[in-house]
Formats: structure tokens, C-alpha cells, sequence
């Protein structure tokens, strides 16, 4: 982890951006004393995208029947 002190922090800002930007923080300091860090934010979330599944998945004709009398106790545990 490098560190800078704030002036050098005002002149370097892009390629101190650009460093901690590819994974390696960047400590500013004032007279020798940390006060911030400069580093990479978490990549944002994809956005969920509908349908990808479509023609891929099939549901039987009696998915939502009633379970056979065995497969019930089963779950209660009698």
C-alpha cells in the first residue's frame, strides 16, 4: 500500500485514481498522519435479465398435484 502526502495527492489524483482503480490502495496523509485511503469500489451488480431460461426448463403436467400419502409423512415425520 502506497503512501502519499496531500500535496503530492493533489498533483498525482489520475494516477493515484488509476492505482487503486487496478487494486492497490492509496494512504493520504498530512504531515505524516493517515487521513484517507484511495481505493477500488466493488463492481456493480449485473442487472437481472428475464427469460434466459426459456425453452431450457420444463415443468411436468402434475407439478402442483397432491404429494403421495408416503412422501406427506415424510415431512410431518409420523
Amino acid at each position: 500500500m502506497e503512501s502519499v502526502n496531500i500535496y503530492e495527492a493533489k498533483t498525482r489524483l489520475s494516477q493515484l485514481v488509476d492505482q487503486a482503480a487496478s487494486g492497490h490502495d492509496v494512504v493520504v496523509k498530512r504531515n505524516g498522519k493517515p487521513l484517507a485511503r484511495i481505493t477500488r469500489l466493488a463492481s456493480a451488480k449485473r442487472p437481472v435479465k428475464f427469460g434466459v431460461l426459456k425453452g431450457k426448463v420444463i415443468i411436468a403436467a402434475d407439478f402442483d398435484a397432491p404429494l403421495p400419502d408416503e412422501v406427506v409423512r415424510g415431512f410431518d415425520g409420523t
